[in-house]
């Protein structure tokens, strides 16, 4: 083997040693980042303090309209809305958490979610703000709160996210406890 041919082996030999060293620094920081759980929140704004409703449940946000009143209906259902041809229950977020009524603003929104699969929901709130990727380890647990006040009962979690507290609701709950028993449980 001539002196230029063994270069060139060897050249060949420390590219192939370089692209190895590279992959398995890629991998091992592949590794680290499959560690950290992300979830993305919805976030809006009631009574001034932030809340968070998981991404995935969010069908859409609109504006403020019109709701036709349903007589009989709880104290926190503001009524209904036609949304493209859906009826679509309408909840006051500030008469659920036992806060109170301000007036509707240019800022005041419906953010409609999926319940189940067939229900949809729609809840005001006063404003929203931006859809936030949280790691699952910044999440705290729901703190201890003594009796079932407000909004407290349904929180998941909170996170403190560009030093604001973030109060994670779960959904889910929070719908269950407000809606009437299915009247097919009772057969």
């Amino acid at each position: 083997m001539s002196l230029q041919a063994a270069a060139e082996h060897l050249k060949t030999m420390q590219a192939s040693i370089d692209q190895t060293k590279a992959e398995q620094a890629e991998g091992s920081r592949r590794t680290n980042q499959e560690e950290v759980v992300y979830h993305q929140w919805a976030t809006f704004k009631v009574d001034n303090e932030l809340y968070g409703i998981d991404v995935i449940q969010v069908k859409e946000v609109l504006r403020y309209s019109e709701i036709t009143p349903v007589p009989g209906s709880d104290y926190f259902v503001l009524g209904i809305i036609n949304l493209r041809g859906n009826v679509v229950t309408v909840i006051d977020t500030r008469q659920l958490f036992g806060l109170p009524a301000v007036p509707i603003d240019d800022d005041t929104r419906i953010i409609v979610v999926e319940y189940n699969e067939q229900e949809v929901v729609g809840l005001v709130v006063d404003s929203v703000d931006e859809v936030i990727n949280l790691p699952q380890n910044d999440v705290e647990r729901a703190p201890n709160v003594s009796g079932e006040e407000g909004s407290k009962r349904f929180v998941q979690g909170v996170c403190y996210y560009s030093n604001q507290l973030i109060i994670l609701l779960d959904l889910i709950k929070m719908l269950v406890s407000i809606t009437p028993a299915d009247q097919n449980d009772e057969f």
